[in-house]
């Protein structure tokens, strides 16, 4: 009974070991040896402003723990007094923080890691932390974006800018041969009309002239009236006289 609980405690260490791996971006593993509890408390302070977690670690339960996780290559580095920057969140903000630690206590050994289903050596890690933040980087590739959006826009702007142009070029030229073809037709058809007001004082005479015959006819008609009425005179002369 007195050896269950202790083996029921190191079950639980090892399952908490092993969320932790789950849910790290990177590990950072470091020896120790020689620094203080406060020392150590500062340290931890120091990555936890980051997203990062450190923990001294028994080499038994963490060898455990990483086979369950499925990252084995670590074993060989869990010699020696043990502490595991479990990083959740920058890489290289935590490779920078604990390469800043080792120059403030040299005690301090970074001695590899584990990034992106990849085992990291001594050097891989240290050269992880003279890297750009992914702040600096994602602020350097906004920059770029936003440079290639803007000459884009003002490619964009300069090309509608110029079809503009020649729209309104093309319409202060177009009025211009509208009317040139408008004047043609106009030309061509000036003769006829002159012709037609010509011809337009004949046509008013011909009622003239029928006008004329019907007055000759009457002033015609009076003569002859005179004419018959003499005859009708000598007519009745002649009976009386006999």
């Amino acid at each position: 009974m007195p050896t269950t609980e202790p083996n029921t405690k190191k079950v639980e260490r090892v399952a908490e070991l092993k969320e932790r791996i789950d849910r790290s971006d990177a590990l950072l593993l470091t020896e120790y040896r020689g620094l203080t509890v406060s020392e150590i408390t500062e340290l931890r302070r120091s990555l936890a402003e980051g997203g990062t977690k450190f923990a001294v670690v028994k080499n038994t339960l963490m060898r455990r723990a990483v086979n369950d996780a499925g990252v084995a290559e670590l074993e060989p580095m869990l010699e020696g007094p043990s502490a595991v920057a479990f990083v959740e969140g920058d890489p290289v903000a935590a490779a920078k923080s604990v390469v800043d630690a080792a120059k403030k206590f040299p005690t301090l050994v970074l001695k590899g890691g584990f990034m992106d289903g990849k085992l990291l050596s001594a050097a891989d890690a240290k050269a992880l932390a003279s890297l750009e933040s992914r702040e600096v980087m994602l602020s350097k590739i906004a920059g770029v974006i936003k440079s290639e959006m803007s000459k884009a826009a003002a490619m964009f702007v300069g090309a509608q800018s110029k079809f503009l142009g020649v729209l309104e070029a093309y319409k202060d030229k177009l009025p211009a041969e509208d009317v040139a073809d408008a004047a043609a037709p106009a030309a061509d058809d000036a003769p006829t009309a002159e012709a037609s007001t010509d011809d337009a004082p004949a046509a008013e005479e011909a009622p003239i002239e029928d006008a004329e015959a019907p007055a000759a006819e009457a002033a015609e008609e009076p003569d002859q009236a005179s004419d018959d009425d003499t005859t009708e005179a000598e007519a009745s002369g002649s009976e009386e006289e006999e």
